[in-house]
C-alpha cells in the first residue's frame, strides 16, 4: 500500500476537516471577545448619549426638525429619539441585538436625508457642516448594519 496513495490522502483531508470543525465548534463566539464588547459599548454609548441629548433639548430639536420639514415633528422627534436610545442601549448591552441594530439603522435611514440635506444649502460654511453631519451619520449607519449582521449570527 503506497504511503501517499489516494486512499491515504483522502483520509488525511477528512481528518483535517474534522479537526477544523471541532476547533470551530469549540471557539467562543466572536461577540464574547473583549474588543467586540468594547466596540459595542462605545458605539451604543455614543448613540444613547445622542438620544438623551435630543430629549434634554427636545423643544430645540423639534423646532430644528420642523425647520427641516420633518413630518409631525412634535410626535416623530420623541419617538425617533426613543428608538435611538433603545438601539444604543441594546447594542451596548447586547440585548435583542438584531432589533436594537435595526432600530439604529432605521433612525439613520429616516433622519439623515431630512435633517442634513446639505445639497439644498447655498451658504458654503453651513453646507460643509451639514455634509459632515450627513457623512458621520452614514458612517454610523454602516456600523449599525454591521452590528445587525453580527446580531443575526449570535
Amino acid at each position: 500500500m503506497p504511503l501517499l496513495g489516494s486512499e491515504s490522502t483522502g483520509s488525511v483531508a477528512e481528518t483535517a476537516r474534522q479537526a477544523e470543525e471541532k476547533v470551530t465548534e469549540e471557539s467562543p463566539p466572536k461577540t464574547h471577545s473583549t474588543s467586540f464588547k468594547l466596540a459595542r459599548v462605545l458605539f451604543g454609548g455614543v448613540l444613547a448619549f445622542m438620544a438623551v441629548d435630543n430629549f434634554r433639548n427636545l423643544e430645540e430639536t423639534i423646532e430644528y426638525a420642523e425647520s427641516q420639514g420633518a413630518p409631525i415633528a412634535e410626535t416623530s422627534v420623541p419617538f425617533i429619539s426613543g428608538s435611538l436610545l433603545f438601539g444604543g442601549l441594546g447594542i451596548a448591552a447586547w440585548k435583542l441585538p438584531r432589533l436594537a441594530a435595526g432600530a439604529v439603522a432605521t433612525f439613520f435611514v429616516g433622519t439623515t436625508p431630512i435633517m442634513h440635506d446639505f445639497w439644498t444649502i447655498d451658504d458654503e460654511q453651513e453646507k460643509q457642516q451639514q455634509m459632515i453631519h450627513f457623512l458621520k451619520n452614514v458612517a454610523l449607519l454602516g456600523g449599525a448594519l454591521a452590528f445587525l449582521r453580527i446580531g443575526q449570527d449570535d
